[in-house]
This record gives C-alpha cells, sequence and structure tokens, in this order.
C-alpha cells in the first residue's frame, strides 16, 4: 500500500536512512518515522484476586485480559487507564504504583508499549460494554491459561507470579 508525504504529498519511497530501511518523500526530503502505539492498562485486585476480563472481539477473541485500551495522542496514560476501566467495566478506580511497563510485538494491529497501573476499585458495579463477554476475578491459581497476547500475558502472568510469591513468603 503506497504511502504519501505528510509535507507535500508525493508518493514515499523506500531508502536506506540511519542504518534502516525507512520511507523517504524523493521531492522534499521528509522521513517517516514509524511509531510505537502506547496502551495502559489496569490490575484490579480483590480479596487478593485479580479482574480479568473476556475479549468479545478479534484479536484474541474469547481470550482473557486486563481492562486496557489505546492512549489518545493528547491523553495522559493515567487517564486513559480511568477512562478504559470506567468504559469497560462502569467501575471507577484510583490509580496506585506503575506496576510495570511492557513492550509487545505480537499485536497484529501494531508493536507498542503498555503501561500497567495497580489500582483499587472506588465505586461502581461491573458493567460490560460489548467489548467483553465477561468478567471474573482469579486467585492467583486460577489464571486462565488462554490469555490476551499484545503484553496481556506477560502482565498477568507477571502478577501471578508476584501473588503466589506473596502467598509463599506469608505461609513461611
Amino acid at each position: 500500500m503506497p504511502s504519501y508525504c505528510f509535507q507535500c504529498g508525493t508518493q514515499l519511497e523506500l531508502r536506506l536512512t540511519d542504518n534502516r530501511e525507512r520511507e523517504v518523500c524523493p521531492a522534499c526530503g521528509w522521513v517517516y518515522y514509524a511509531q510505537l502505539k502506547v496502551g495502559a492498562a489496569v490490575l484490579i485486585e480483590q480479596d487478593n484476586k485479580l479482574l480479568l476480563l473476556r475479549r468479545n472481539h478479534e484479536p484474541w477473541k474469547g481470550t482473557w485480559m486486563v481492562p486496557a485500551g489505546y492512549v489518545e495522542a493528547d491523553e495522559d496514560p493515567r487517564d486513559a487507564a480511568i477512562r478504559e476501566v470506567r468504559e469497560e467495566t462502569g467501575l471507577e478506580v484510583e490509580l496506585g504504583e506503575l506496576f510495570h511497563v511492557y513492550y509487545f510485538a505480537d499485536d497484529p494491529r501494531g508493536n507498542g508499549v503498555a503501561f500497567v497501573y495497580k489500582a483499587e476499585k472506588v465505586s461502581g458495579e461491573i458493567k460490560l460494554n460489548g467489548e467483553s463477554s465477561a468478567a471474573q476475578y482469579f486467585q492467583w491459581h486460577e489464571i486462565p491459561a488462554d490469555l490476551t497476547k499484545g503484553g496481556h500475558d506477560k502482565m498477568i502472568m507477571e502478577w501471578q507470579l508476584r501473588a503466589r510469591c506473596t502467598k509463599d513468603e506469608k505461609s513461611l
């Protein structure tokens, strides 16, 4: 699919630039630098269980994920995280610490990074918006095997590992 220059509208050509093949405008020299998608995700715990949503659409329909979505160009990732939880679950949350930032390269919509926050439910009851077919809280040892990609599998497995380690420490 041909791409066109954002500056002058000329069709871009592939050229070696900055030791990489990039799309460059032959007319004005403008270079297209592909950028990562930015996502925000939230880990919501209740009674030492993690809230997961079952995806209701592709990619990865039927797999489990945490509430998450893409950050708008003019939006702080923290604000996007709160918005996504509200849109997908109907819950109001208060964000806590940044859990981790994950790079993902397995999403057919593009590579990206996801900022993952821990959060506490402040109010509301779960009301799914159609993006998910189910919502359920899971203990660390109940986490389903069919996890969404795009970083969700990494964040959920890390939560699971930390929860298990915390449980093991308490039993010593």
